[in-house]
């Protein structure tokens, strides 16, 4: 567009420009005809007697009063003034009036036409040539004048500014469409490969599929061996992690094993060590797979199902409770990510809600944007304060040590989250407890 838009800049410039040469153009022509009509007097202009006799003009317009053409043949003084001797009979009783400079300059070039502007008996402007010359039988150099109303310039260039502007906005229009369906129809294949690029994405397709030109070709191909090479070195992460996680895993369990089959000091000592290893291990592992997971091109989960699965598997687990999970989502809410991951996130959350909700649970997800989704936990329990809230995201903290559990459940979710690119935020619960809002990347249905 910034093409058309220069295009059209530079048609503009050259209207000025063609505008500007026809006005010169016609006021040559003009000029030429006066100077024509200067050299017509001089050439039959003759002294009888002292007396000055100018010939017949074949302009008949030089006959008729205040007809818009006039000549005038005058004296000129020392003080570059001018006094009539013939004119005319279009002149009636007035005369040309030619100003003190132009008869100095005239004086300056004889022979030559000296053009200025000047008005009529009527005010009317007219356009005037005056030239010096001498005339046998006078010693005198005498003065020659013609002038014609100007109004035909003005007139031709104005209808020429009425053709030229009418020209240019036909031709700029035609150049701004030209260029709409270059863009449009031209760019067309560009604009499919980057839709379907965004499909890709966003989880909806797993390769390019479309037909493309010749030089769009090769970019889709290479665009598909990136995808498929993304998702192999995902894979290649994701078996090295757990090849390191069964390895690690062993050799961790036997050294509990030993330690708690062997009672003493040294034991307590590698028992609580190897317990330590292998919750970080364990911490560090979950963290690698989700960061794997993250960058996974194409991933989409279905929010809906997740909570009801989760739900009802938290409403059993919670029955002596008589714990109830009140969840709302749309259909078409995806989550971008695996499937796994959105099931650790909301059970983490739930879990923690069960623990210590007094029997209600509220669930809501819902769009934030067309990248973001938020997922809400609400329960009815004691709530917790809000200069404590940052000590439950951290590893292993837990504000009560009889409740059950490890202390990792809102740390696993907001390491989860981070990885996602999401975040978590801690808030007081309508329902008078603690609420999770969890944000997480959408995946565009």
């Amino acid at each position: 567009m910034l093409a058309g838009v220069w295009s059209i800049g530079m048609l503009v410039l050259a209207g000025f420009g063609l505008n500007h040469l026809f006005r010169e153009a016609a006021v040559q022509r003009f000029e030429a005809g006066l100077e024509e009509s200067i050299l017509g007097l001089q050439a039959e202009t003759t002294v009888d007697g002292g007396q000055l006799y100018a010939p017949p003009m074949t302009d008949v317009r030089a006959y008729r009063p205040f007809s818009g053409f006039y000549w005038q043949i005058a004296g000129v003084t020392a003080e570059d003034t001018t006094s009539p001797l013939v004119r005319s009979r279009s002149l009636w009783d007035s005369t040309l009036a030619a100003p003190a400079a132009v008869v100095a300059q005239a004086r300056a070039t004889p022979g030559k036409s000296v053009f200025f502007d000047t008005v009529d008996p009527r005010g009317k402007p007219l356009h005037a040539a005056a030239q010096l010359a001498t005339v046998p039988g006078r010693t005198a150099p005498v003065l020659f004048m013609a002038a014609e109303n100007r109004e035909s310039i003005d007139q031709a260039a104005e209808r020429f500014v009425y053709i030229i502007v009418g020209a240019l906005v036909v031709l700029g229009g035609g150049l701004i469409l030209a260029v709409y369906l270059q863009v449009r129809v031209g760019l067309a294949p560009l604009f499919g490969l980057r839709r379907e690029v965004a499909l890709v994405r966003r989880g909806k397709a797993e390769r390019l599929v479309g037909v493309y030109p010749a030089e769009l070709s090769p970019l889709a191909g290479e665009l598909n061996a990136l995808v498929a090479h993304n998702q192999d070195v995902v894979e290649r992460q994701r078996t090295h992690v757990g090849n390191l996680a069964h390895a690690l895993k062993t050799p961790l369990a036997v050294m509990l094993t030993e330690a708690r089959q062997t009672p003493g000091d040294l034991s307590d000592v590698v028992e609580r060590q190897a317990a330590a290893m292998q919750s970080h291990v364990e911490h560090h592992l979950r963290r690698a797979r989700a960061a794997a997971r993250a960058q996974t091109i194409g991933e989409r989960t279905d929010v809906s199902q997740v909570l009801d699965e989760l739900s009802i598997t938290m409403e059993r687990i919670f029955q002596s409770k008589g714990v109830t999970i009140d969840w709302r989502a749309p259909d078409d809410l995806c989550f971008r990510g695996e499937r796994q991951d959105l099931q650790e996130v909301v059970g983490n959350i739930l879990e923690n809600a069960g623990i210590w909700c007094k029997r209600r649970i509220k669930v809501t997800a819902e769009p934030l944007d067309v990248d973001w989704l938020s997922i809400t936990v609400e329960d009815d329990g004691p709530g917790l304060p809000a200069e404590r809230r940052g000590e439950v995201l951290k590893r292993g903290a837990r504000l009560d040590e009889s409740a059950p559990g490890s202390g990792l459940g809102l740390a696993i979710v907001d390491e989860l989250s981070r990885a996602y690119g999401g975040e978590v935020a801690l808030d007081d619960a309508v329902m008078g407890g603690l609420k999770v809002v969890v944000k997480l990347p959408r995946a565009e249905t």
